[in-house]
């Protein structure tokens, strides 16, 4: 279970993790990513209770990430899909498996290797800027406050501004 809940956080990063940010939802989205729809399929691939794997998967449908359609009427089975909001958070996870893949190799190497449909070649996922398309990294960004931000515990957005 989770310990400590960001809802009261005013702030785009923590309300993102209030959906995302426990161990396994990751998990469970790049299984969905990578094509295992069925709860069965989830359990046995990443090895979590069917208890926790209940939960997650209520918090990513509550929280508008993944849809479940039933399959089986007699029991009841469903199969569970990425929402356009599940599917936009794939680059991020993409992302951040580069990072893995640099700096946390499991020890026999790269598991995953990711081809960009578009061009047909072996691609390193990055983040990049929406305007001129290079890739960002934390120099050359920089922060300021947007039309909501505010300083309160737990929220100073601009560091500067404490």
């Amino acid at each position: 279970m989770r310990n400590t809940s960001f809802a009261s956080m005013h702030c785009s990063l923590a309300q993102s993790l209030e959906v995302i940010g426990d161990w396994w939802t990751p998990l469970v989205l790049r299984d969905l990513y990578l094509g295992l729809d069925r709860f069965d399929q989830l359990v046995t691939d990443l090895g979590i209770s069917r208890n926790l794997l209940t939960d997650r998967l209520g918090t990513l449908m509550n929280g508008g990430l993944v849809a479940r359609t039933a399959y089986q009427e007699n029991p009841v089975r469903y199969a569970y899909s990425l929402t356009e909001a599940g599917r936009e958070l794939i680059p991020i996870l993409l992302a951040l498996t580069a990072w893995g893949d640099r700096w946390a190799t499991p020890p026999a190497g790269q598991p995953l290797r990711f081809t960009h449909t578009t061009c047909g070649k072996t691609t390193t996922p990055t983040v990049s800027c929406s305007e001129c398309g290079e890739a960002l990294t934390a120099a050359d960004v920089t922060p300021t406050p947007g039309p909501g931000g505010r300083t309160a515990p737990g929220t100073a957005l601009i560091a500067s501004v404490l």
